[in-house]
């Protein structure tokens, strides 16, 4: 009887380590979109994410059915496809509430999806939307078990207050951050969390970011050197201390006492030794501190100039080219010149909002092609694909941008060519303009340094190279972007993504 009881206890242990393996086992899907991702394919890592997510909730395994899913919802909002984004937001929700975890499992749940809206919101530069999503986590965060979650709050209290000038807000909640995880030794962590602050403010191109986050991580780097200079004295101290314990109970013979005493002559010798190399090392860092501060404040100052300089000098020039004569090709070419830098800084630092309109999309694309009929050559033929709809565009921007690309497109198709302007609905909220040729091409090495102005030195009577970059500042601007189709090979196509921001939420 007892070994039959001893088997059946058995036969549990080893089911309950089956289970346990399991729920801890990373699906295929899982897998998969974790390989799609490595390799940058986003649409089709997306669509894994989102099985994975569905597969792990149908199997009840909903915490890493969530951390599928709020992955997916990155990836949507990462191509500005909102809706998708907070549609697929609400399902994993919905399956959160739906699920048998603790209310403090839940939470921490919760809490991953609430910071993706946060996320989406900084995106879209909504403070009041950032502020309601920061007090929902911070009630998650305080009914979370998770220690993580806390310290990630903090984290996300600061890129708010960082991302919306709130400089000493945002100082104060890094502080506590620096504060906490400093008191607990782990220093490691706080040195990550400064740096992706610092690289996320690089990425939105936040000078002021940057500049704030690498001031306050060499002041938290300089009191960590100083506290891991005193721990490691007060370490020494304590071993000194140890060892005259130990003298003090050992026997009390003549020998004994100087090989003690020797040791510790040694101790000291090594702790002083210690303590000056410390010093210098400290000195060297505070100076090249001191340097790495300075190149900063230039270098800020420099770009200050830069774009003082490149905002005015249209203004600046054109009297003085407006009395020379306008005939000819040079002059033109001056004058043309100091438009389009005018206009490239105009978009450059206006804060207006887009206003946008409903169009009619037809009419539209066709009067568009019939202003450049009599700039092509013999046997092109001009094609307009659109559906009977309407779209909510900027017309100002939009016109301007396919019309700088259909004048290149007729200028660089050969006689007998195609070209085309297509209109496409890729999603609810989302569209796209296409404008094709069967040109030459631009070269693959090329493509990258179209849309920067300034990269070259050009004879400006035969363009400046500034229409493309200020088509893509249009198209920022609007909220969308434009590139060039990489699969197209049997021409050039331009792509421009836009989206329909009045019908998001």
């Amino acid at each position: 009887m007892k070994k039959k009881i001893f088997s059946i206890l058995m036969v549990m242990v080893f089911l309950c380590t089956v289970l346990c393996a399991e729920e801890v086992v990373t699906s295929d899907l899982q897998q998969r979109a974790e390989s799609e991702y490595a390799k940058a394919s986003y649409i089709n890592a997306r669509s894994l994410y989102i099985r994975a997510f569905e597969d792990y909730a149908a199997k009840g395994q909903t915490m890493q059915g969530v951390q599928c899913g709020v992955k997916a919802v990155s990836l949507y909002y990462r191509e500005n496809l909102y809706q998708e984004a907070f549609d697929l937001l609400r399902r994993i929700e919905g399956q959160i509430a739906a699920s048998q975890q603790p209310v403090s499992v839940q939470s921490t749940m919760r809490y991953y999806t609430v910071n993706e809206r946060l996320q989406m919101y900084l995106k879209m530069r909504r403070p009041d939307s950032c502020k309601d999503q920061l007090a929902t986590m911070t009630q998650l965060a305080n009914a979370s078990s998770d220690e993580t979650v806390k310290n990630d709050l903090l984290y996300q209290k600061a890129i708010y207050h960082y991302s919306f000038g709130q400089t000493a807000e945002g100082n104060a909640v890094f502080k506590e951050m620096a504060a906490k995880l400093t008191a607990q030794k782990e220093y490691d962590k706080v040195e990550d969390v400064y740096k992706t602050l610092i690289t996320n403010g690089r990425r939105s191109n936040s000078a002021s970011l940057v500049a704030q986050a690498y001031s306050n991580y060499m002041v938290w780097k300089d009191s960590v050197n100083a506290l891991k200079s005193a721990d490691e004295i007060a370490a020494l101290k304590q071993q000194i201390a140890d060892n005259e314990a130990t003298i003090a109970d050992q026997d009390s013979s003549l020998t004994t006492r100087k090989v003690v005493i020797t040791s510790l002559c040694v101790l000291l010798a090594a702790l002083a030794g210690a303590l000056v190399v410390g010093a210098l090392i400290l000195l060297r860092f505070i100076l090249l501190t001191r340097k790495q501060k300075n190149i900063i404040q230039l270098a800020n100052e420099n770009n200050a100039l830069k774009a003082k300089f490149i905002s005015n000098i249209s203004s600046q020039l054109d009297p003085t080219l407006r009395k020379l004569d306008a005939k000819k090709p040079e002059v033109k070419a001056l004058l043309d010149f100091s438009a389009h830098i005018q206009t490239l800084s105009e978009l450059e630092n206006s804060t207006e909002e887009i206003q946008l309109e409903d169009t009619p999309v037809t009419p539209f694309c066709e009067q568009l092609m019939d202003q450049i009929r009599d700039q092509v050559k013999t046997g092109v033929t001009l094609t307009v694909n659109t559906p009977k709809m309407s779209a909510l565009i900027h017309p100002e921007y939009v016109s301007h941008i396919l019309l700088h690309l259909l004048k290149n497109a007729a200028e660089y198709t050969p006689e007998g060519g195609n070209i085309w302007l297509d209109f496409k609905k890729r999603g609810a909220h989302s569209f796209q303009f296409l404008v094709s040729d069967t040109g030459s091409g631009i070269p693959e090495e090329k493509r990258d340094d179209i849309f920067k102005p300034f990269l070259e030195i050009r004879d400006l009577t035969k363009g400046d190279g500034l229409g493309l970059p200020t088509c893509k500042q249009m198209a920022l601007k609007m909220n969308g972007d434009l590139n060039i189709d990489p699969q197209f090979t049997k021409g050039t196509r331009f792509v421009l993504d836009l989206h329909d921001n009045a019908k998001l939420f």
